[in-house]
């Protein structure tokens, strides 16, 4: 932070980092505040309940009032007020730092019951270092009187950097400090260097005293991996040292006791939850001569209550701490309350777990349990770092509070061996610069990259342009090579990757002929009424049988979206036939529905691939109508059928074959189809090659009595490849952009002559002798007989023509004209009136 400065660091941050919530500048709320020595404290003669102090500041204050020793007087009530007490001094015009943010309360030299209190002496509460108001902070530690209180405890300078943790959430080893601190050195290019103590198999103090016996089971291994636990023996439970209530209070966490405090301040640290019970309070709900500690689930009926006050019955699948007797914790989320460490204690049990983080998301939410180690769990600790924290946190006990270790490490631990002989929880991965290079668009070298890794503690070994790499203990995202491109962009910053432009070929792109294929097979089927509907690719048992189909053919789904959606349908009309009744009911006496989908199907039962999915996709056609009509109703599906595959060129290379007596070539896939047809009124589509292709025709009676069809109701499947050979014709011109002409010619003919034949003949003679660039349309007029002469008819046309060269002239159209009557003349007996 020195080398380029806060408002630097905090933009760096959230360029290569994640996005700063908010900075706070700690030092400011302690400003003004001194520590002192309590050289006399006295009754006040007023109050019975006040005191009235002397305080050495060492002369640091100015413009206070002072007696002839230099000391200056403070009143105070605090029950903890004795002559040597070391304390914190808000002198006058010091802001209380508890108000600070709210309505700042400004210390100024008055009387109290008579007396005269030069400012105050605080509180933990009023330094806003914890919830205790019941008495002074005792300051530990040699402190020379005037001390400033921010400098001593390292606040002066401290800034709050608050950083979402959205960036973070892969990243479990960053919700601690080292985590942080590590990734803030390592996006400045700064080496960086853990503390000694943090390694993947430290050293474990051995037994200093009378052995605390403790037994652990863990009946969960695939959700507990690591359970790593001691006994400590002559603890002295109390408050925490300043430093470590300011450390905590910084970060909003209060101070309970020393115990509990380092186990949040080492969570903080490390991102490795620890937990502290009280032995003797295991041992007397345990059977047995020692603490018994098992991992399991609850009972039913079980309850635990918990350090909250709340007492609950846990989800069945929760992971539980108990003794052999009783539940006594929730393992990863809290503590219970039966067992907590308080001012009674001597004696405890430190754990340092790893929790499967799946199970203790689910526990969270379903208790509504959001603590500081569900947080950290749920994001996947390390399991590589139990005992490392856990050995730390035992020194410092013995260090401070007089404990003594009672008991062997229990280290039940169930990782596979090759990853503690490596240190890292995933093998070594290589990768090249160029491939790193080619993926971020940069041009950094081997060394580069290396020097990049190393400062954030990854081992590299580096060969010419290959990088192999181990990831460090508390890593648990680095698996692959792309990991890596990764853990590169974001220490070099994503910030200095080159910007360019993708290069983009604006040629068109090429149509997707299924798409294509798709969208005429609607065009031609809707210009002939027929609607399009979609329906669901699951359908259910029953209408397979009720079809006739066999649902053994079918794929069943093993968790339908519904009981009504069992089963991948086998042909597609089946779901449009569902739908007939249900539009009757609506209103519609006649319609027709299509729809273009798939279906699927096992393979054949002799056939290697009896079990792959076999997917087909289909057109399905039906029409149905309770009008009275004529004919059957086979002809009204085979038309629209007929219509569908003129418009596609194909009506001359397929044909119609009787479905009964039919040869199916024993396939599955077309048995299926036809089930619903009735055979002697329905026919199998086959093309020029005799291959199957589909089914026309009316359904059986069964299928119509089944799902209430009207009677007069047939319908269609295929399979739309049978369409790809041509393209339909869309009959498209352009048309030209000169204006047209039109003209009328009416010809006498003998009345025996066919208005078709003579239209033929026009339209002939007209294309041989129209001029050339030129867009013609000839349609009828009139057809009239004078009742005078029933030997003759008229006929009169209409040519209307345009150029796409220049705009023509009615003198050019009639000589056109006169040249077609002149033929139909000589050929046909036709004479122009």
């Amino acid at each position: 932070v020195a080398a380029i400065g806060v408002d630097a660091l905090v933009e760096k941050i959230g360029a290569q980092l994640g996005g700063v919530d908010e900075v706070v500048n700690v030092g400011e709320k302690y400003q003004g505040i001194i520590i002192a020595k309590l050289v006399k404290c006295e009754d006040h003669p007023n109050a019975d309940r006040l005191h009235v102090c002397t305080i050495d500041d060492g002369g640091k204050m100015p413009d206070v009032a002072r007696d002839e020793n230099g000391h200056v007087q403070v009143v105070c009530g605090a029950p903890n007020v004795r002559e040597g007490l070391t304390v914190a001094w808000l002198p006058p015009g010091a802001t209380v730092p508890e108000t600070v943010g709210k309505e700042p309360f400004v210390l100024e030299a008055r009387e109290l019951r008579g007396v005269v209190s030069n400012g105050m002496l605080a509180s933990p509460k009023e330094l806003a270092l914890g919830d205790s108001h019941a008495g002074l902070l005792e300051i530990d530690g040699d402190y020379a009187p005037g001390t400033d209180f921010a400098e001593a405890f390292g606040l002066k300078d401290d800034v709050l950097i608050d950083i979402e943790n959205k960036m973070f959430t892969h990243r479990p080893d960053c919700f601690g400090f080292l985590g942080v601190a590590r990734e803030l050195a390592g996006i400045q290019s700064m080496p960086y260097k853990s503390p000694e103590w943090y390694r993947p198999q430290p050293t474990v103090s051995g037994v200093e005293s009378d052995v605390l016996p403790l037994t652990v089971q863990n009946e969960l291994p695939a959700l507990v991996s690591r359970f790593s636990a001691i006994t400590m023996r002559d603890v002295q439970v109390g408050p925490s040292p300043v430093w470590l209530q300011v450390e905590l209070a910084k970060v909003g966490s209060r101070s309970i006791n020393n115990i509990v405090d380092y186990t949040n301040f080492f969570m903080l640290q490390t991102s490795q939850p620890l937990h502290a019970y009280d032995y003797d309070k295991v041992k007397a709900l345990s059977d047995g001569d020692g603490a018994t500690i098992v991992v399991r689930n609850p009972k039913p009926g079980e309850k635990v209550k918990l350090l909250n006050g709340k007492e609950i019955e846990p989800r069945a699948e929760a992971i539980m701490i108990a003794t052999n007797k009783q539940l006594i914790g929730i393992g990863g989320v809290m503590g219970g309350a039966d067992t907590e460490v308080d001012e009674t204690t001597k004696n405890i049990i430190i754990e340092s777990a790893n929790f499967d983080m799946y199970s203790i998301r689910r526990t969270a939410m379903t208790h509504g349990l959001f603590t500081d180690a569900v947080t950290r769990f749920n994001k996947g600790q390390s399991p590589l770092q139990t005992v490392t924290v856990l050995a730390k946190i035992i020194d410092e006990i013995q260090r401070y509070t007089g404990g003594k270790v009672a008991s062997e490490l229990i280290d039940d631990n169930h990782l596979d061996p090759s990853v503690l002989e490596r240190g890292s929880l995933y093998t070594p991965v290589t990768v090249s610069a160029e491939f790193i290079n080619s993926r971020l668009g940069l041009s950094l070298s081997a060394q580069d990259m290396k020097t990049l890794l190393e400062n954030v503690e990854f081992n590299i070994a580096a060969e010419g342009d290959n990088l192999t790499v181990t990831a460090p203990f508390w890593r648990t995202d680095i698996e692959l090579r792309e990991d890596v491109v990764e853990e590169i962009g974001r220490l070099y910053g994503y910030d200095k990757l080159p910007l360019a432009l993708p290069v983009q070929d604006i040629s068109p792109t090429q149509k997707d002929p299924m798409f294509e294929l798709k969208a005429h097979i609607r065009d031609s089927l809707s210009k002939a009424g027929a609607n399009e509907v979609l329906t669901y690719s699951f359908v259910h048992g029953d209408l397979l049988e009720k079809v006739g189909q066999d649902k053994d053919r079918a794929f069943q789904i093993s968790n339908a979206l519904s009981p009504d959606l069992q089963y991948f349908r086998l042909s597609l009309t089946p779901s449009l036939l569902e739908k007939i009744h249900p539009n009757i009911k609506a209103g519609y006496d006649e319609f027709a529905l299509f729809e273009i989908g798939k279906a699927h199907i096992h393979g054949q039962n002799d056939s290697k691939e009896a079990n792959i999915p076999k997917e087909l996709n289909s057109l399905a056609f039906v029409y149905a109508s309770k009008k009275s009509q004529t004919g059957a109703p086979y002809y009204e599906a085979r038309t629209h059928l007929n219509q569908l595959l003129t418009d596609f060129k194909v009506a001359g290379q397929v044909r119609l074959e009787p479905l009964q007596g039919a040869d199916l070539h024993d396939n599955a896939w077309v048995a299926q189809l036809v089930a619903p047809y009735a055979p002697q009124r329905s026919a199998v589509v086959r093309d020029s090659e005799g291959r199957i292709w589909g089914v026309v025709g009316e359904f059986k009676s069964s299928v119509r009595r089944s799902l209430k069809l009207p009677e007069y109701s047939a319908g269609f499947e295929i399979g739309p490849l049978l369409l790809t050979t041509s393209s339909p014709d869309t009959g498209y011109v352009p048309l030209p952009r000169f204006p047209k002409v039109s003209q009328d010619v009416t010809l006498k003919v003998p009345a025996s002559l066919e208005y078709q034949k003579l239209f033929d003949f026009v339209w002939t003679e007209l294309g041989k002798v129209q001029p050339e660039n030129t867009l013609p349309n000839l349609s009828p007029v009139d057809i009239y007989q004078r009742p005078d002469d029933p030997k003759h008819k008229q006929i009169t046309l209409r040519l209307t023509i345009a150029s796409y060269d220049r705009t023509l002239t009615d003198t050019e159209v009639n000589k056109l004209l006169d040249t077609v009557a002149q033929a139909a003349k000589t050929a046909l007996d036709a004479e122009r009136v």
